[in-house]
C-alpha cells in the first residue's frame, strides 16, 4: 500500500480501516500458540428482500463452495490440512466466516478469507446443490424435529408487524427455489463489499506484521458502495397477542412468551439488567420459576428466559426479544402457567431480587463469560460481532463487570418494563403426524 494505516488502539485492539473500506480488529494474545480470523458481513436474516427469505443462510453456504484462486473443496483442505477449523454462521444481523488455525498458518488464513471476500464461485450448479442442501437442513432442523422452529422462526411473526423482524430466516422452499444465479451475484455485490465488513484477527500475532499481511491480501479488493442499513425498529405491541401452532412431532404442549428489549446501543445497561433478570427467573435449581413451577407445583417439565432469540444476549441490533420458553403436561392449563410468571415478574417489580441471589447469578456469568473467553475463537467471534453491531469489540471483555455493577433496582425496572408492555404468546400444541414433505409453509 502507498501508506500505512491510521491505528487507533486501545488495550490489546488495534483498529483500522483499508481504503477500499474494511474494518480491522486486531487482538493479539502471545499466551496462545494459534491464530484466529473471522469476517463479519453486515447482512443476516433481517437484511434480505422480500421474495427472497433464506437468502441470507443460502449465501452463507455458497461462499464455501470455492472462489477466484480454489477449487471446490479446496478451503476446507488447506484449514484442516494445516490442523485448524472452520466454520460460518447466520444470524439476524449479521454473517460471519471464521477459522482457527496454528499460528504459523496466519498468512494462509488471510488468503482464504479474502480470496472468497473477493470473488466467491457463484454458479449454477453450486447455487442448485446449496438450495438442496439448505433445504434438507430445514427438514432436519425444523419439519422432522419435536419444536422444529421454536421459539425463533414461530415467535416473531407475533410479537412483529413489519416482513424483516417477523419473516422465517430460514427461508420457503418455493423462494429458494426460484433463486438464480444473478440474484446471488447482485446479493455478493450489494452486501459483500468491503465496507460492509469487519475483518478481526486475534491470537499470536505481531501487529505490525500482520498488518502488513492485511494489506497484502485485502487491500487490492476493488471498494464497491456499501448499502445503506435501514432501521428495524417498528412500534411496541399494545396488548396482549396470542396464536396457536400445531406440531406433528411435540410430545408435550409448549409456549413461548415474546417481549422487547432495550436498544442495546442506546441503554446497555438496561438490556443487560434483562439478561440478569433471565437469569433470576430460570437459572438453576434455586431460579424463582424453576424452584416455583418445576420444583413446587410441578406444573412444567422444562423453562427458560432469557435475551435474543437464538438464547445469546447481544447478537442483535434493535429490535431485540426477551424470552420466556415452557414445555407443560397437557393436563395443565397453559394461562396457570402464564400467571405464574406474571405473578413472579411482579413479586421482583415489588421487592426485585435479593443481593445474595442478584450477586450470585452475577457470579455465574462471569464464570461463563470468562471460560468463554479463555477461547480464542469465541472471544475473537464476541469482538467481532459487538465491533460490527455496535462498534465497541470492548463490550466482550466489559461484560462480567458490567453485569456485575447491575443492582437490584434495575432487575426490578426490567420486569416491570415487561409487564408494562404488549407481549406475544405462542402456543405450541401436539398434534396428529401428518405426511408433510417440501411444504415450507409448515414453518411459517
Amino acid at each position: 500500500m502507498s501508506s500505512a494505516p491510521t491505528l487507533t488502539v486501545t488495550p490489546q485492539l488495534h483498529r483500522f480501516t483499508l481504503p477500499n473500506g474494511l474494518r480491522v480488529l486486531l487482538a493479539p494474545d502471545p499466551s496462545t500458540p494459534v491464530v484466529a480470523v473471522s469476517v463479519h458481513v453486515d447482512v443476516g436474516f433481517r437484511s434480505e428482500p422480500e421474495g427472497r427469505t433464506g437468502f441470507a443462510h443460502l449465501f452463507e453456504h455458497l461462499m464455501f463452495q470455492g472462489s477466484e484462486s480454489l477449487e471446490k473443496l479446496a478451503h476446507f483442505r488447506h484449514v484442516q490440512g494445516s490442523g485448524g477449523v472452520f466454520n460460518g454462521s447466520t444470524h439476524q444481523d449479521y454473517t460471519d466466516y471464521f477459522q482457527v488455525l496454528p499460528s504459523a498458518a496466519l498468512e494462509r488464513a488471510l488468503f482464504l478469507e479474502a480470496d472468497r471476500l473477493r470473488a466467491p464461485m457463484l454458479t449454477e450448479e453450486n447455487l442448485r446443490n446449496q438450495v438442496d442442501v439448505v433445504k434438507e437442513e430445514i427438514r432436519l432442523n425444523v419439519l422432522s424435529r419435536p419444536y422444529g422452529g421454536f421459539p425463533w422462526i414461530l415467535l416473531p411473526p407475533v410479537l412483529y408487524d413489519t416482513f424483516a423482524n417477523a419473516h422465517n430466516g430460514y427461508g420457503d422452499f418455493s423462494e429458494l427455489e426460484q433463486a438464480t444465479v444473478e440474484d446471488a451475484a447482485s446479493f455478493f455485490d450489494s452486501y459483500y463489499a468491503p465496507g460492509n465488513a469487519v475483518l478481526t484477527v486475534a491470537g499470536d500475532i505481531a501487529v505490525d506484521e500482520t498488518i502488513r499481511l492485511v494489506e497484502k491480501h485485502f487491500g487490492d479488493i476493488p471498494a464497491r458502495p456499501v448499502p445503506a442499513r435501514p432501521s428495524f425498529g417498528e412500534p411496541l405491541p399494545t396488548g396482549e397477542r396470542r396464536q396457536s401452532v400445531a406440531d406433528a412431532h411435540a410430545p408435550l404442549p409448549a409456549f413461548a412468551l415474546g417481549y422487547r428489549l432495550p436498544d442495546p446501543t442506546t441503554d446497555v445497561d438496561a438490556y443487560l439488567a434483562h439478561t440478569l433478570l433471565g437469569s433470576v427467573l430460570t437459572d438453576g435449581e434455586a431460579a424463582r420459576l424453576q424452584e416455583r413451577l418445576v420444583y413446587g407445583d410441578g406444573i412444567v417439565t422444562d423453562i427458560g428466559a432469557g435475551c435474543g432469540l437464538f438464547g445469546s444476549p447481544l447478537d442483535s441490533r434493535d429490535p431485540d426479544t426477551f424470552t420466556v420458553t415452557a414445555i407443560h403436561p397437557p393436563n395443565v392449563d397453559l394461562d396457570q402457567v402464564v400467571r405464574a410468571v406474571d405473578e413472579e415478574l411482579d413479586r421482583l417489580v415489588d421487592g426485585g431480587p435479593g443481593v445474595e441471589e442478584l450477586a450470585r447469578i452475577s457470579a455465574r456469568w462471569a464464570s461463563s463469560l470468562y471460560h468463554e473467553q479463555d477461547r480464542v475463537m469465541s472471544r475473537m467471534l464476541a469482538m467481532g460481532s459487538r465491533e460490527l453491531l455496535y462498534g465497541r469489540a470492548e463490550l466482550a471483555v466489559e461484560l462480567p463487570a458490567r453485569l456485575a455493577a447491575i443492582t437490584p433496582a434495575q432487575v426490578a425496572e426490567a420486569a416491570a418494563t415487561l409487564r408494562g408492555q404488549g407481549r406475544a404468546v405462542l402456543v405450541i400444541e401436539p398434534a396428529a403426524s401428518e405426511d408433510s414433505d417440501t411444504n415450507a409453509g409448515e414453518q411459517q
